[in-house]
């Protein structure tokens, strides 16, 4: 029987907007290296994606970050001089996947010499990706609806209003995170 890995610190941070889930996505690119797994759980519309393109970024590869629902995997390359030092992001979306096994069968773990992956509802299916990994749980609160939208009125995501700040609670696991940390906002 193996040990199951060790969580070596935990941080929660509030995100205010998009622009800040994409600033701490900068930051955190800032300090991945190749090898590095990040793990992004929360619902549809919470920030996951925003915060890979901001993990981009920060890591410094081409850019068109996108959700790759219908792909499963894109390879964004580093555009960095220095391709040596620089990972290439693997952006990874198991929505589709029933279990850790598909997920086996992208071949994620040769692509960690040279790249970093973030997979997008890995929860519960890319642990078994390295013996450490980042877990990131973005809460997006439910929204109380007032008696005008109750009653019909149309409900404006365009208003900074409408949606209200993410709670994104980030899990540091394996020997890998022992000395590392992330800057917030």
């Amino acid at each position: 029987m193996t040990n199951a890995p060790t969580t070596q610190w935990t941080q929660e941070i509030t995100v205010e907007s998009p622009e800040d889930m994409h600033t701490l996505g900068v930051n955190l690119g800032s300090i991945l290296n190749s090898g590095d797994v990040l793990i992004l759980t929360g619902p549809l519309g919470a920030g996951k994606t925003t915060l890979t393109q901001g993990i981009g970024e920060g890591l410094g590869v081409r850019g068109g970050i996108i959700s790759p629902t219908f792909v499963i995997a894109r390879v964004h390359p580093s555009i960095k001089d220095d391709p040596e030092n620089s990972p290439s992001l693997i952006h990874v979306d198991a929505y589709r996947l029933e279990s850790a096994n598909e997920l086996t069968d992208l071949d994620l773990d040769s692509q960690l010499v040279n790249g970093v992956v973030v997979v997008e509802w890995g929860r519960g299916k890319a642990e078994q990706l390295s013996d450490s990994y980042l877990d990131i749980e973005i809460v997006r609160p439910e929204i109380e609806l007032d008696s005008a939208v109750a009653d019909g009125e149309i409900l404006s995501f365009e208003d900074d209003a409408a949606e209200p700040p993410r709670v994104v609670t980030l899990r540091a696991v394996g020997p890998a995170w022992g000395n590392r940390t992330v800057v917030g906002l």
